[in-house]
């Protein structure tokens, strides 16, 4: 099954249990988010790849820019585990995380999470990539991602549980919008995908094929 076929089902899943007065203030929620420009105005391809250290889950220094010594990475935002789409988006790149090893790529999940919430995403969904810790969302600001969530969309989060402000050890629930980049070895971006609206996400398909265009082609020998 396409990551797309499981988003939607998601989304149908989300629509039958929700009230007609919930769906629409989500649904104008997102559309408010389209309307503001966000996500045409993020780093996109063609851009120099903004400058990642952050920590993972136990607290390892990351930098991301030095992976590029070694290949293309691969970097996904994700708005955190209590989101049911980012955790079927974080499953689908473990799924084929052998492929993107295989093309010579790293792979880096990025998100707002506190480390304790972080790496309980990454057990419950078994993951072997580093989650990387964007306290308040500095590289995704970097990338230009940042937005609050919809203050009647955060008091339907509370009700089912999900504080995400204190998820993420903050005053205020800000999320990236979901976006997953490639850069090539020149930490050029090559291919960009963000969208304003966070139940959908990049096909994993498209990632790989953007990865294989970074692969030098075989030199051919002369006859």
């Amino acid at each position: 099954m396409s990551l797309e076929k499981e988003l939607a089902a998601q989304r149908d899943r989300a629509y039958q249990r929700r009230s007609p007065e919930e769906r629409q203030v989500r649904a104008a929620a997102i559309e408010s988010t389209a309307r503001s420009g966000l996500a045409e105005g993020a780093v996109s391809v063609g851009d120099d790849l903004p400058r990642i250290a952050l920590p993972d889950v136990h607290g390892v220094l990351v930098d991301v820019n030095r992976l590029l010594e070694s290949g293309p990475v691969v970097i996904s935002f994700y708005r955190g585990g209590w989101c049911p789409y980012c955790n079927l988006e974080l499953r689908a790149l473990q799924q084929n995380l052998g492929t993107i090893q295989e093309l010579g790529a790293s792979l880096v999940a990025i998100g707002p999470e506190l480390p304790p919430r972080a790496a309980a995403t990454g057990a419950t969904n078994a993951l072997t990539f580093p989650l990387l810790i964007d306290r308040d969302n500095r590289v995704a600001r970097s990338f230009r991602l940042v937005h609050p969530i919809d203050a009647q969309v955060v008091s339907y989060q509370q009700r089912n549980g999900n504080n995400v402000a204190a998820f993420n050890g903050s005053d205020v629930a800000e999320v990236p919008l979901p976006a997953t980049y490639v850069a090539d070895r020149n930490g050029v971006i090559s291919y960009a995908f963000v969208e304003a609206d966070y139940t959908r996400r990049a096909e994993p398909e498209a990632i790989l094929e953007a990865l294989r265009k970074c692969v030098p082609s075989p030199v051919p020998l002369n006859p």
